[in-house]
């Protein structure tokens, strides 16, 4: 993908783990460990893997939402100790605040920031231009459709200006078309921002359009098994990726093969 410049967001920063690892007070089982991922500064990364395999654990430690237990965790060369505004944070659901409306919400980021008015308007404006929604600036979240509402999700997180967008299923509630839509539209504009982008998702399909690479995760406790890296896997296709064709399937038929591989080698690692 494209990593031109844009004042929507931040430069983009470098993620980097290593022998990172997540254990809960408690358990036996680590919820992950021994993740190695070196993500660049630009680069759009998805994560997939079946349901407890610790997606969305790695996503959290990365955001700054679950400490790290083991290993190392450094976005732009600094080590992750909390939340900060140079990683934004989109989830399934849209967390808007229902009593503001759509550019409140927007801005909401900024204000708490302390911005100067100016600053905030500016953001505000450039975030929902970015997304297509100045004629719905003044409405409430509760009169857009749910791939609105995403959108002006997005668009909260663009106007703080992150470095990293870090995205939990952003998608997973939406309809298929409005997910195909929302799914262009994050790559137009990844593609224009340069942004980094570490993306979780369910669906193969989704990761092998969006990302320029593809982690694959497996374990969980529900095998018994931390969850892991089994495998990342190159996303060769260019830019103007069709999901028809030969190529692109193979790649899915790939992925699939190893999210349903089994955990046989490993559980027998771990027993010896």
């Amino acid at each position: 993908m494209s990593k031109n410049g844009s004042r929507t967001t931040g430069a983009p920063a470098d993620i980097r783990l290593e022998g990172l690892g997540k254990r809960y007070p408690g358990s036996t089982l680590a919820a992950v460990e021994d993740v190695d991922l070196d993500v660049a500064a630009g680069e759009v990364v998805c994560i997939v893997g079946a349901s407890g395999c610790g997606k969305s654990t790695v996503l959290r430690m990365v955001a700054g939402f679950e400490p790290v237990t083991d290993g190392s965790l450094r976005v732009a060369g600094e080590a992750v100790t909390g939340p900060g505004p140079e990683r934004g944070v989109v989830f399934q659901d849209y967390g808007l605040f229902p009593w503001l409306t759509v550019a409140e919400n927007v801005a909401y980021g900024p204000r708490q920031a302390r911005l100067p008015k100016e600053e905030v308007r500016a953001r505000t404006d450039e975030a929902l231009t970015a997304v297509g929604l100045t004629r719905v600036a003044q409405s409430f979240p509760h009169q857009l459709s749910g791939g609105m509402q995403q959108r002006v999700a997005i668009a909260r997180l663009l106007a703080n200006r992150p470095s990293v967008m870090l995205m939990d299923e952003p998608f997973g509630a939406l309809d298929a078309l409005t997910r195909t839509e929302m799914q262009h539209e994050l790559q137009r504009i990844q593609r224009q921002a340069g942004t980094t982008v570490l993306f979780v998702t369910h669906s193969i399909e989704e990761a092998v359009y969006l990302g320029d690479r593809v982690v694959v995760m497996a374990g969980g406790t529900a095998h018994g098994i931390s969850g892991h890296v089994r495998e990342v896997v190159d996303i060769d296709l260019g830019e103007d990726r069709d999901p028809t064709s030969p190529e692109f399937t193979s790649i899915e038929r790939r992925i699939d093969a190893l999210i349903h591989a089994g955990n046989d080698r490993r559980l027998a690692s771990h027993a010896a």
